[in-house]
């Protein structure tokens, strides 16, 4: 597998630092469960933030610190978690399947003609959700722009517009400057995970006429 685009520097040392809510969090993981690169520089931030670390003054620790922290030790187990609804999606790397496994999935919901979407139940940021959207081979999604930010990891298959060609393990990063026109390549399902705050914001004629119905 072969990762041509990545996550933007900040963005890198943000999921370093744990600065980034879960949703965003979870899809530049799937991102370097692909790329060796941007995982050995997450490894580098890692080890500068602990030298970092090592120069600061120690903080004072609380006062009852030592108490709090052994009642919960001893506080009972968490009731176990309800089954998860995630089945096998076919065509995922073994360590996404295991990123997604934790969440509970919703069903697959109609878009538009070849596509659809399901609601990944991770914590964002206020106004975003996480999800998995899918499209058929050959499928042109409309031209587009939106009112926040989107991060993107292309799970299975491909998809390609204005800024190139992205496949298995590629990073699209689209804030309100970006205006792009997606088209699937032809022969497979391309499946992305999504984490976007604000919504998509459709052009021209035909993106005005769709746009109250596109609920993502």
């Amino acid at each position: 597998m072969t990762v041509a685009h990545h996550p933007t520097e900040a963005t890198l040392a943000a999921f370093a630092a744990g600065t980034l809510d879960e949703g965003r969090m979870l899809v530049v993981a799937a991102h370097l469960a692909a790329c060796p690169d941007c995982r050995r520089s997450v490894r580098m931030l890692e080890a500068t933030g602990g030298v970092m670390l090592d120069d600061l003054a120690p903080a004072d620790f609380a006062a009852d610190g030592l108490v709090r922290a052994m009642a919960q030790l001893d506080a009972p187990p968490a009731a176990p978690v309800a089954a998860r609804r995630a089945e096998t999606i076919p065509g995922l790397m073994p360590a996404h399947a295991r990123l997604l496994a934790p969440y509970d999935l919703g069903p697959w919901r109609w878009v538009g003609p070849g596509v659809s979407w399901r609601m990944v139940d991770a914590p964002t940021l206020p106004g975003g959700r996480v999800f998995l959207l899918k499209a058929t081979g050959g499928t042109a999604l409309p031209d587009h722009t939106h009112t926040g930010t989107e991060l993107t990891c292309v799970l299975t298959g491909a998809f390609r517009h204005e800024h190139g060609r992205y496949g298995p393990g590629d990073i699209d990063e689209a804030d309100d400057e970006v205006d792009h026109t997606p088209v699937v390549e032809a022969g497979s399902d391309c499946i992305c995970l999504v984490a976007m705050q604000g919504r998509l914001k459709l052009n021209g004629l035909l993106g005005r006429v769709l746009q109250p119905f596109v609920r993502l």
